[in-house]
């Protein structure tokens, strides 16, 4: 007789209580996706309002540190600051979710690439930064996106 037929009272209890404990974190599941979207866009976005607030500093920037392949610094700022501007915004609200945690996502590994000066802190925090955008990427926006609204409403977009 082995160990589950000996006590099945206390295994069904510890089933139900780890059925109902991992109910209440599915509940909360929804606030967490919200939370990290929020935390990870609030860092893109304050970055391309500092590019914005002293446009020749970020010019200086794109021109003497920042090496970005196949752009002119001129087109390379314009661009970085808009992304910085316009996606967080879009990942914020879940809408286009996965597009825009994927174009946060390259824009983030471009950023690593482009600026060879970066030290190891630096490095480490868009590690934390990818990882953060891997799950609206792979598992999108979450149930508190207009995405979700879309697809629960239409059942026509790709969520």
């Amino acid at each position: 007789m082995n160990e589950a037929t000996q006590h099945p009272n206390v295994i069904a209890k510890m089933c139900n209580l780890a059925s109902t404990v991992y109910a209440k974190l599915d509940m909360l599941a929804p606030l967490g996706n919200l939370a990290l979207r929020l935390w990870v866009a609030n860092v893109f976005f304050k970055s391309g309002l500092t590019k914005i607030k002293s446009w020749d500093s970020t010019m200086y920037l794109f021109e003497e540190e920042y090496a970005v392949p196949l752009l002119s610094p001129e087109f390379a700022a314009m661009m970085g600051t808009a992304v910085e501007l316009v996606i967080p915004v879009l990942l914020v609200l879940g809408l286009a979710g996965r597009f825009s945690a994927i174009t946060l996502f390259l824009f983030n590994i471009m950023a690593v690439i482009s600026y060879p000066d970066l030290n190891a802190f630096g490095v480490r925090d868009h590690q934390v930064w990818g990882i953060m955008l891997l799950i609206p990427m792979l598992m999108g926006p979450g149930k508190l996106s207009i995405d979700h609204f879309i697809n629960k409403k239409f059942g026509c977009y790709p969520y």
